[in-house]
């Protein structure tokens, strides 16, 4: 129970990572706004069920986070309860089918900075206002190995390495009010977006970790947790690599 009684916002929860971060914010006892795009009856039954089984309180807030006054609105709705944040985990993000730079359009680019860092940093400015007052707070920001080895599209690894810019600047800006800024970077994980690559391309992606396998969303969430939590009370501007050893 590390985040027993604590409150977290936390984006992109409907699959993948962002459900496993959900799930284990949960099992260790946080209240959460789940942050999704869309009204989702099966999702919203995942969530009630997790507050049924741990005694935790699930709101659900609806933003598209390609349309910057959603991204307000939904801000907004959460400050409204007057509650203290205590964690936001921006997670929410957009992939494409991996093309070069010669085969992309612009607009691509635009479309994919628009959710993967601009409507994180908005949505970080208006919720860390709530954590500068309470002068405590941790926030994550899932980045990607592809930030460091290029290993997926151009507008998706330049997105993800812009947030780890992001990160370092916010971690000197937020450490006088007690809020730490961290980053998780997976590696190749069993998601939708991690199962599209071709039988082809995933073998030589295997190959290029020491674990040669996939990682799960729980193995991230568990990062998540940690870096969240009192148990990493004086960390923060720093990149938590989960890779499986990434060469």
């Amino acid at each position: 129970m590390l985040l027993k009684g604590k409150n977290a916002v936390i984006t992109g929860c409907n699959r993948g990572i962002g459900k496993a971060i959900l799930q284990r914010f949960a099992e260790n006892g946080a209240n959460v706004y789940a942050v999704i795009r869309k009204d989702n009856p099966e999702f919203i039954n995942f969530a009630d069920d997790l507050c049924n089984r741990y005694n935790v309180n699930i709101k659900h807030v609806f933003i598209d986070l390609s349309d910057e006054e959603q991204v307000k609105l939904g801000a907004k709705q959460i400050l409204s309860d007057k509650v203290p944040i205590d964690m936001l985990v921006c997670n929410a993000g957009v992939s494409n089918p991996l093309n070069s730079l010669a085969m992309t359009k612009m607009e691509t680019v635009k479309d994919a900075f628009q959710v993967n860092l601009f409507s994180q940093m908005l949505f970080t400015q208006l919720i860390a206002r709530n954590m500068m007052r309470n002068k405590s707070g941790s926030i994550i920001y899932i980045s990607s190995s592809a930030a460091f080895d290029g290993g997926a599209n151009i507008e998706y690894s330049a997105s993800k390495a812009a947030i780890i810019g992001e990160m370092r600047r916010l971690a000197v800006e937020y450490g006088p009010f007690g809020i730490r800024v961290n980053a998780v970077a997976p590696g190749l994980t069993a998601t939708d977006m991690g199962n599209s690559m071709s039988e082809e391309d995933e073998k030589i992606a295997l190959s290029m970790n020491i674990m040669h396998r996939k990682g799960k969303p729980e193995e991230i969430a568990d990062s998540v947790v940690y870096l969240a939590s009192d148990m990493s009370s004086f960390v923060t501007g720093q990149v938590l690599r989960v890779d499986g050893g990434l060469r």
